[in-house]
């Protein structure tokens, strides 16, 4: 005999109509910060090919296994004019390195380091090769970045996102 039970998904909450909706809004729950965290995605951006910078959030949410934001990156990294080929690979760039510039690989490794941190830290090596892609400025702009998409994949994850409904306004 074979038994089925429902569980809510992991990241909403179910309705008692079987619909999900997010846990908390955490722009009204948390307004100044929330707001803070926008200002800083905004300076992060700055000066970065919009290119790359879907690159690196489409990456860091494939790691964090954040649908929201995937979903939402590569939508916009279509509308930036990414190919679908391109997109397709980023999940697994290592083994599909020609299809990506050496200065997006150098993005893509600190990508992973940075958001692995646990795992071993930031090796040299992986600092080393980005900072011979990037000038300092630029280097801090994708670093800024890493770090502000691995803090929406936790927003997201943590108050329940739901995929494909981007919330953002404007």
């Amino acid at each position: 005999m074979t038994t089925h039970t429902t569980t809510a998904p992991a990241s909403a909450t179910e309705t008692a109509a079987g619909t999900t909706r997010p846990r908390l809004n955490l722009a009204k729950a948390a307004p100044k910060a929330f707001r803070a965290l926008v200002g800083f995605d905004a300076a992060a951006r700055e000066g970065l090919d919009p290119s790359l910078v879907e690159l690196i959030q489409i990456r860091a949410s494939h790691l964090n296994h954040c649908a929201y934001c995937l979903h939402m990156h590569t939508n916009d990294a279509r509308k930036a004019g990414e190919g679908e080929d391109r997109l397709h690979m980023i999940a697994v760039w290592r083994e599909a390195r020609h299809f990506f510039t050496p200065r997006e690989q150098a993005a893509l490794a600190l990508t992973d380091a940075v958001t692995r941190v646990a795992d071993g830290g930031v090796p040299d090596s992986v600092h080393a090769e980005a900072a011979s892609h990037f000038d300092d400025q630029e280097l801090g702009h994708v670093l800024a970045l890493i770090l502000t998409i691995n803090t929406w994949n936790r927003v997201a994850l943590a108050t329940g996102k739901v995929a494909g409904t981007d919330e953002r306004v404007g």
